[in-house]
């Protein structure tokens, strides 16, 4: 998916390396934090220098930290709105606070845990927005009936074959009536979210 929207046009992706914005003759990029502690903080310096240098008017920093807002299918459609985007990924202990109070736009985190590194949240985060861009998916109503997009987990999916090893599909998907179909699907994503992710429901 990632491939196919690059080879149309609709994502035009770029990685940078942090220490092809050092001076340095050693290209660092993090040290060890002011009052002590473990593990190193990456330095101000050469995320200044590279988000300079890349930003336009139109650009929005976002960084990628356990500290920032919970991402959700909501922020992953306002982010796809967006023209261009430069992505901070943090690692080590975290990056210098001036570049979050002076640079960054946003903070955001996708989930309640810690990662080896931000690349990886990062990979997340641009993967739930490229599929949002119109042309990227192969049927444009599939974002639409993803889970979360309507406020409910998606309702469960069946394919052939119709009885297998004795379980067999609801009658419902197979009565090619639309109506009751429809129905069935939003009974069942309530049911769904109900069950698995009760917080999502506003009752």
């Amino acid at each position: 998916m990632m491939g196919r929207a690059q080879e149309t046009g609709a994502l035009d992706l770029h990685i940078h390396n942090l220490r092809d914005w050092t001076n340095d003759r050693h290209h660092v990029v993090d040290d060890a934090p002011f009052g002590g502690g473990q593990g190193m903080v990456m330095k101000p310096e050469p995320i200044f220098s590279a988000v300079e240098s890349l930003r336009t008017n139109e650009s929005a920093v976002v960084l990628m930290t356990p500290q920032g807002r919970r991402f959700n299918q909501s922020l992953a459609r306002h982010y796809s709105a967006h023209p261009h985007l430069i992505i901070l990924c943090g690692h080590y202990e975290g990056i210098d606070q001036r570049v979050v109070e002076h640079l960054v736009d946003a903070e955001i985190s996708i989930g309640d845990y810690v990662l080896t590194n931000g690349a990886i949240a990062a990979i997340v985060f641009v993967d739930a927005i490229v599929r949002l861009l119109p042309g990227v998916l192969g049927h444009e109503q599939s974002a639409a009936d993803d889970s979360f997009s309507a406020g409910l987990l998606e309702a469960p999916q069946y394919t052939r074959p119709a009885d297998f090893r004795g379980w067999k599909v609801p009658d419902t998907l197979l009565s090619g009536n639309h109506a009751e179909i429809a129905a069935w699907r939003a009974r069942e994503a309530e049911r769904r979210t109900r069950q698995n992710r009760p917080d999502l429901l506003r009752d």
